[in-house]
Parts: structure tokens; C-alpha cells; sequence
């Protein structure tokens, strides 16, 4: 096996790609090797923020049926996505968002990941910077590593949620663009309207682009919408939204996601996708659009049980001994742990000593921030109310 210290100074690899750390969840699962799960004791696994269940019947019947009998299905399609698709968003999001979006300002992706590397791609070069609220999305930060492009730490107050004004304070001449993720991963923070609204007016104002992920938009508790930003006159001109059909609909084998921006930003991105992937998976396109007109009662339902989740994590939170509760929304919890470890030992020592895999917060941190020692992500995903409590006795029964 070759010695992955010694890559990062061989002149036969990228640095920007081995100056960067290896991907947390497939870390993270590398804790379970080796480790027995008794049956009276089972691994309650609360690391990953994806839906384990498959797709509902119906929508697994769509794709079997497009599988079958739809032979343009198995071919390349339209780089920037099926054009039902890409109509079906844009008609959507405007009529969600009280906005006007189009079809040519809507592309379709292998995921949200990717959407987010498409619209960095364009926008930034190495040396360049973009602002990251921390806690970030560690996939974020990976692809600016990568790229040699600066994550500039914009530290989030006692509520996870960042300020306009402290990222104002932050932007220089070779500031490209802010990211915002809400619902957040990793805290579940939920930005407020207003908010969201002023880092689109500091972006704006200095003619950055603000990079707004909202993966986890369908499990917003809100009832109305979470912002006005596709209202705002010439949104195009500052707004890059991102989303994921892979929560939404459990197809995240599909890789499905989409960017809405301005047409001329999707002619650049175009270039990209067309390199990377060539185009986004038919069947999986063919599944979202399946999903989004077919779904949408069964996706209130998944809404409902995500948010009971959620109030069964805040009740169990406060008589948690010493733990605290930083925020919680979507499928994330963000706590703050009381023992004298480090979080990445602590979230190590749990898989083998209490049965559970969470992951901790040095992972969301960079590695100079002390708070990413004292805190854990919980993902309830895959945790249902009766799990949840499980999870809490076991952690309430640990020490160290």
C-alpha cells in the first residue's frame, strides 16, 4: 500500500488535492471495522444525512418503466439537463418563491455536489477566495482546497447563524463569492429571511455571487417561503441557488441535483459538466421530474416525520446530562459535548462503547478552531423517535 504522507510532497500529485483531508463519512465508516454490534445492542447510525430507505413504489415503478421501455433513457442526454426537468424547476421554484425563473436559468446535475463545483468552477480561480460560514459542509471546503481557491472561516454566533456585517468585514479584493447552506449542514440552522436577504445585499453590493444551497429546503419547518431572493430584480445577476432531488425523493444513487443562475453563468457551467460528466443520469432525471409531479403529498408526509424527529431530539436534549443543544433543524442535531476529549475521539471511542456513529466537529472546522473539538454532528436521517430515545439513553448512561 503506498504511504499516503509521502504523496503529499511527490511531485507526481496534485498538492491542492492531497493538502486537502480525506472525505469524513468514508472515515467514519472505517471506524465499524473490526467492531461488533450486539443484538440487545444494535449501531445506531446517525453520520450521514441521506435517507437509507428506497424510493416510495410508485416512483421505483417510474423508473423501472423507463428503464424498459424509454431506449433514449440509456443514452447521453442534453448536458444541461432534460428540458421537462429543467421547465418543471423553474416553474416550481417561481411559484414557491413568488419569483420568475426560466428554463434556460435552470441546469440539471449528477447531484448537489457537483452543482456546487460547477458554480465555484466558474467564478473562482487559484488564489482567489470565497467566505465560508463555520461550521461548514465539509464537501465545500474539499472542492475550494482542490481548486487552490481560499476558504475564508466566517465564524456563525451562539445560534449557528452567520452575520451579513462580519462577512463584509471579511471580503477583499480577491473575495469571489459567499455560501450560505440553509437548512445547514452540519448545525440544521435555519437562516432567516432577513438574513438571507442581507448577505444577498452585501454580495450584490460588491459585485460577489452568493452561492445558496438549500439541499435540505424540503424539511425547512417554516411554512412560508425561507426567502425572496428569486423576487429581487435581476436575481440572475448575484444569486447561484442550489438544490438536491436525493433527500426529497431517497434517490441519491440517482445523483440528481440542480443550479438555478443567470443563461450566460450556464454557458460556463456547461463547459464544465460536459468535461466532468457529460450529463446528468437520464433515469434519475426522468425519476425527479416523476417525483416533483407526482409526490407531493407523500413528500408533506416525509416533511412531518422529519420535523417530529426533530422535537423528539429537543426534548431529549434538555435532560441530556452536560450535553447542549446549539441548534437543530432538518436532519441535523449540533451539540456541544461536556467531556475532556476531543469530539474526534469521543465520536471513535462511541462506536465501540455505546454503539454509535455520529460524527465530530472537528470534521466541519478547520483545524485551528478549538469549538470543533467540543462538538458533534447527530443525523436523524435514519434515527426514527424510538431510535432517537435509544440514542439518548446510551449517551446519558456514557462516560468516559
Amino acid at each position: 500500500m503506498s504511504n499516503p504522507i509521502a504523496a503529499r510532497t511527490d511531485p507526481m500529485f496534485n498538492p491542492n488535492l492531497t493538502g486537502t483531508f480525506a472525505p469524513p463519512v468514508m472515515e467514519a465508516r472505517r471506524w465499524l471495522e473490526g467492531v461488533e454490534f450486539p443484538p440487545d445492542r444494535p449501531l445506531i447510525n446517525v453520520s450521514q444525512a441521506a435517507p437509507a430507505d428506497p424510493p416510495p413504489e410508485g416512483l421505483r415503478a417510474a423508473i423501472a418503466e423507463a428503464a424498459m421501455n424509454v431506449p433514449q433513457a440509456h443514452l447521453y442526454g442534453p448536458v444541461l439537463g432534460l428540458p421537462d426537468l429543467r421547465a418543471q424547476v423553474a416553474g416550481d421554484w417561481s411559484e414557491a418563491y413568488g419569483g420568475e425563473i426560466s428554463a434556460d436559468q435552470v441546469a440539471i446535475t449528477s447531484g448537489c455536489n457537483q452543482a456546487f463545483c460547477a458554480a465555484v468552477t466558474t467564478l473562482a480561480q487559484q488564489g482567489d477566495q470565497v467566505i465560508l460560514p463555520v461550521p461548514y459542509y465539509f464537501n465545500h471546503k474539499m472542492w475550494l482546497d482542490m481548486m487552490g481557491i481560499e476558504a475564508v472561516p466566517l465564524a456563525c454566533g451562539p445560534d449557528m447563524v452567520p452575520d451579513p456585517a462580519l462577512a463584509e468585514t471579511l471580503i477583499t479584493p480577491s473575495t469571489r463569492a459567499i455560501v450560505l447552506v440553509t437548512p445547514n449542514n452540519p448545525t440544521g440552522a435555519e437562516y432567516p429571511e432577513g438574513v438571507v436577504r442581507a448577505f444577498f445585499a452585501v454580495a450584490r453590493a460588491h459585485g460577489l455571487a452568493l452561492i445558496v444551497d438549500e439541499t435540505y429546503r424540503d424539511f425547512d419547518s417554516r411554512s412560508t417561503p425561507p426567502h425572496d431572493l428569486f423576487a429581487q430584480d435581476g436575481w440572475d445577476d448575484t444569486l447561484i441557488h442550489l438544490y438536491s432531488f436525493s433527500k426529497a425523493y431517497r434517490l441519491t444513487g440517482h445523483r440528481v441535483g440542480a443550479l438555478v443562475t443567470s443563461a450566460a453563468r450556464l454557458s460556463e457551467v456547461e463547459k464544465y459538466l460536459d468535461t466532468a460528466a457529460i450529463c446528468p443520469n437520464q433515469l434519475g432525471q426522468i425519476a425527479a421530474l416523476w417525483g416533483m409531479r407526482n409526490l407531493r403529498q407523500w413528500l408533506a408526509g416525509e416533511r412531518d416525520e422529519i420535523l417530529t424527529r426533530r422535537a423528539a431530539i429537543e426534548a431529549g436534549a434538555g435532560a441530556l446530562p452536560g450535553w447542549r443543544l446549539l441548534q437543530c433543524g432538518a436532519y441535523f442535531a449540533y451539540f456541544e459535548h461536556p467531556f475532556d476529549i476531543p469530539s474526534d475521539q469521543l465520536a471513535q471511542r462511541l462506536v465501540a462503547e455505546a454503539g454509535i456513529l455520529a460524527l465530530p466537529g472537528t470534521m466541519f472546522m478547520p483545524a485551528d478552531d478549538p469549538a470543533g473539538t467540543r462538538q458533534m454532528r447527530i443525523a436523524f436521517a435514519n434515527a426514527d423517535t424510538a431510535g432517537i430515545t435509544q440514542m439518548f439513553a446510551r449517551l446519558a448512561a456514557w462516560t468516559p
